[in-house]
């Protein structure tokens, strides 16, 4: 594959025609190499997993297949996400572990299906979806519950991604309450996960019969006052992503928060470590490119949101970002890998999933790209 044309290029602009024609590239070789299988990393031999399809992960390969679609119109990328929506759906009524990640799933197959092709069945299922999200919801504590199991009183972070299905039923059907439910949990994205100075807490732990805040947790960044960069990336994309549904403009100063912060944070080639604060200095810590891309997603929504040079501020950042992880962490080289991107971070408390391609960093890098390009069909 000829990479010339953005190898050396000091401006996304002019690359972005090839990046794209050199994406349909690598996700047609991607969808021979990856078949049947649900991925979520793909480890040092290149070749993604198959997780289960109650993972959190498992919309974001069909999802990356849809925007394909949408942007072509070519129908070998329809077809290969036609039936993940009804694979979920059949879960369902199993045993499973759906959770506070059924946006992440329905949003990228059902919804995005029913916008594109009017399918009732998609709209069923994702109303669906948005209906199980929203019994999730602690009225005490204004927060949509996290896990299953005895996690009942823990919140996070990445919620505030999973909030578009309940805004977009909102204004399917016509029922505010999902609305209701979707700013409470905002709200308390923002008075409560958002710290002062733009970071983010990834975990917090409520009394579920009160609603009273006990304590952050850890979770997956450094420790429970650190600052997670994907946590971080979840909060800027989520509230970006709730002020374009409501108007409302404390999302977007939120949002605008939480992105000074993470560009300030940002390391001499614009990609994040997986978190800002895991060591003094941070050289030695590993990037996280999920992290990246979905920041550079919801700056792309900023740059949307806002007028003239205030906007152009948070676009630019975004180019700058992709165009880094376009020249120094992509495979395009590398035929046989069968992710998108490079040095992604899972879980590094835990010691999960270091330095290698993520399904939802692939995903938030096709989606941003086509955002630059144009596609108009937001799902998330």
């Amino acid at each position: 594959m000829d990479t010339s044309k953005w190898t050396q290029a000091s401006d996304l602009k002019a690359a972005l025609p090839a990046i794209w024609d050199a994406l349909q590239v690598k996700v047609d070789r991607m969808i021979g190499q990856l078949g049947e299988k649900s991925p979520h990393v793909a480890k040092a031999d290149g070749l993604y997993d198959d997780m289960r399809l109650d993972w959190w992960t498992a919309g974001f390969w069909p999802g990356i297949l849809w925007i394909m679609y949408d942007m072509t119109g070519k129908e070998h990328y329809r077809e290969a996400a036609w039936s993940w929506d009804e694979k979920f759906e059949q879960k369902t009524i199993q045993d499973n572990n759906f959770h506070h990640d059924v946006g992440f799933q329905f949003l990228p197959t059902s919804v995005i299906k029913y916008k594109l092709t009017g399918d009732k069945d998609a709209k069923r299922r994702g109303l669906q979806a948005a209906n199980f999200l929203a019994g999730r919801f602690n009225i005490a504590g204004s927060f949509l519950r996290a896990w299953n199991q005895d996690k009942i009183g823990w919140s996070i972070v990445d919620s505030s991604m999973n909030l578009s299905i309940l805004f977009w039923a909102a204004q399917e059907i016509g029922d505010p309450r999902f609305d209701h439910i979707a700013r409470a949990h905002a709200d308390t994205v923002v008075d409560k996960f958002i710290r002062p100075d733009g970071s983010v807490n990834h975990i917090l732990s409520f009394d579920p019969q009160t609603g009273e805040l006990i304590e952050p947790l850890g979770g997956q960044g450094h420790g429970p006052d650190s600052s997670w960069s994907r946590g971080a990336s979840w909060a800027l994309h989520g509230m970006a992503n709730t002020y374009r549904y409501t108007g409302d403009k404390r999302y977007l100063y939120a949002a605008q928060q939480v992105a000074h912060y993470f560009l300030a944070c940002l390391p001499d080639d614009h990609v994040p470590h997986w978190d800002f604060r895991a060591a003094d200095p941070l050289d030695g810590e590993p990037r996280d490119t999920s992290a990246a891309t979905c920041a550079v997603s919801g700056l792309i929504e900023l740059g949307a949101a806002l007028p003239g040079a205030e906007g152009a501020v948070y676009r630019r950042a975004a180019e700058r970002i992709l165009l880094s992880l376009t020249q120094h962490y992509a495979t395009w080289d590398r035929p046989e890998h069968e992710g998108i991107l490079l040095a992604g971070t899972g879980n590094k408390p835990a010691w999960q999933n270091i330095d290698v391609s993520l399904i939802y960093g692939d995903y938030y890098y096709v989606e941003a790209i086509a955002k630059l390009l144009g596609w108009r069909n937001r799902i998330f």
